[in-house]
């Protein structure tokens, strides 16, 4: 006997939910955009979502804008591997937090933003231009970013550009990457 998907009332395969709020979208945006895609997979969902705006729409809360996140922009350019691109990540997660941790001001967008449950996207930049294009974007809107310069001790030259950080609430980031496609 083969097991059929879970569908709710609504009729979305419950099964795709669970993966969309591990990535810190909310039911009802997550349900929304399963909808709008179709239903075909979480990670077509989830692209809608971070792609589309849809994750600076509010569902009625009345709060408008106000929720953050972390974007981290990896540079595709650069043949890094899954390991490397995971520790390039870390080390631009901790640099942006560090640096914000040094200024009063910051220190509470990121208090906000960790008790919205730290939302983090991992997007796909081209290449280094454009990670020095977006870098330029977000410092222009007063955006706190970290650029991740590699040490060149593995994968790639010493001083490559492997990752762009970006904080700040979601409607001004997605100004600077809202174009970007989810890394996969």
């Amino acid at each position: 006997m083969e097991s059929q998907p879970l569908e709710s009332d609504s009729g979305v395969d419950e099964s795709l939910v669970a993966p969309l709020l591990e990535l810190g979208i909310p039911e009802a945006a997550a349900r929304r955009a399963l909808a709008l895609t179709g239903g075909r997979s979480a990670e077509a969902a989830a692209q809608l979502y971070f792609s589309s705006g849809l994750d600076s729409q509010e569902e009625d809360d009345g709060q408008g804008s106000g929720y953050y996140k972390m974007v981290f922009v990896v540079n595709m350019e650069l043949s890094m591997g899954p390991g490397k691109i995971a520790a390039q990540v870390g080390h631009a997660a901790i640099g942006l937090y560090q640096l914000m941790q040094e200024k009063p001001s910051q220190r509470d967008l990121l208090n906000q933003w960790d008790e919205q449950g730290a939302k983090k996207v991992v997007l796909q930049g081209s290449n280094t231009d454009q990670l020095l294009e977006l870098h330029a974007l977000a410092l222009s809107l007063e955006l706190p970013t970290y650029l991740v310069q590699d040490a060149g001790r593995t994968q790639v030259p010493a001083g490559s550009h492997t990752v762009l950080a970006i904080m700040g609430e979601e409607e001004i980031v997605n100004q600077v990457t809202g174009q970007l496609k989810l890394l996969n």
